[in-house]
């Protein structure tokens, strides 16, 4: 072949040279005793085609294992999940479509049909609240002081079908309650987060039914966490509360806001969300946004001196953490305090 064949840049080697294609031999090799015998070949283009293809063999077998490596400490890394699940809801699904995921909308569509609103009958007053599904035949988790001492209770899912309600158990401790929807069956169950892994600046979004408006959906953040909230457990207290108004009787920073508490009251820890919330959001839910149950919305702040007719959000609100009432869940459905 004449030199102006080769292909320019190409180096020139004779019969005993290497290739510089071909890798150098491992370092711990052992020194050859002898000279390296020539590999046969019909040509100078077969014996530039099979160095490079060893090679290519080589390095992809190695990228596999660094690959595999490299995922498996991405996933240390990221708390186990590789699916983009964010830390306030590890260890949990996603309800939410990929196709609204991150979304207020995609959140909504995912969870209203696990959201009710109730309406909670005594001799002392009326009150209406919102509860979470918690199974398809009709266990609903919402506030105690939403049902405490109610002789009759009605709850309206989210395509508009009414049920009878019983309560199952109550825990004025924890101002929790399970109630259960009487011949109800195929409904859908919510899915319980890990309110554990939420952290100050989540996003979240809230649902529930204040002053009745059923379904209504509002969204905010995570403003902080471990806020102390203090509730009566007095029956008749909490419903004359919700028959002036439906107030959420609470306590922050030393100062008690919707009224008296009366005498006997609990305190429990708080997420606070600046996500909207009115009276009728009390036992609703406060979610992440891949549909997760992280809270039950309980309480709302009310300027000193407001009435609780005309007290409104002002962007403080509070939920128990999930983590409590999946703690609580078997007490409640063995019927304590009831």
């Amino acid at each position: 072949m004449s030199e102006n064949s080769r292909p320019s840049g190409f180096p020139e080697y004779g019969p005993h040279q290497v290739n510089p294609e071909w890798p150098p031999p491992p370092a711990y090799a052992p020194p050859a005793s002898g000279p390296e015998p020539e590999p046969e070949s019909t040509g100078p283009a077969h014996k530039r085609s099979r160095g490079p293809a060893k090679l290519l063999v080589a390095v992809a077998i190695v990228a596999a294992a660094v690959g595999g490596t490299t995922a498996y400490g991405v996933q240390e890394l990221t708390g186990g999940s590789s699916t983009g699940v964010t830390a306030s809801s590890a260890a949990e699904t996603d309800v939410v479509p990929a196709s609204l995921k991150g979304t207020v909308a995609g959140v909504a569509k995912s969870v209203s049909p696990s959201i009710v609103e109730i309406k909670a009958a005594s001799s002392s007053g009326s009150a209406t609240g919102s509860g979470v599904i918690v199974t398809e035949d009709g266990e609903v988790v919402t506030n105690n002081h939403v049902v405490a001492g109610a002789s009759q209770i009605q709850v309206r899912t989210h395509d508009g079908k009414s049920y009878s309600a019983r309560v199952v158990g109550t825990d004025s401790s924890k101002d929790l309650a399970l109630i259960k929807l009487e011949d109800a069956s195929g409904l859908k169950a919510a899915t319980l987060g890990d309110s554990d892994g939420v952290q100050v600046g989540d996003q979240v979004v809230a649902i529930g039914s204040p002053e009745g408006l059923t379904g209504t959906v509002t969204s905010g953040i995570v403003s902080a966490l471990d806020r102390d909230v203090t509730v009566s457990t007095d029956e008749d207290q909490g419903q004359q509360q919700w028959q002036r108004g439906g107030g959420w009787p609470f306590e922050f920073g030393g100062q008690e806001f919707n009224g008296d508490t009366g005498g006997s009251t609990t305190t429990y820890k708080a997420i606070q969300t600046d996500a909207s919330l009115n009276p009728g959001n009390s036992g609703g839910a406060l979610i992440d946004m891949n549909g997760n149950i992280i809270g039950i919305n309980s309480a709302m702040y009310a300027p000193s001196g407001a009435e609780s007719s005309t007290a409104g959000s002002v962007g403080l609100g509070f939920a128990i953490p999930v983590n409590t009432v999946k703690a609580d869940l078997p007490d409640l459905r063995a019927g304590a305090g009831s």
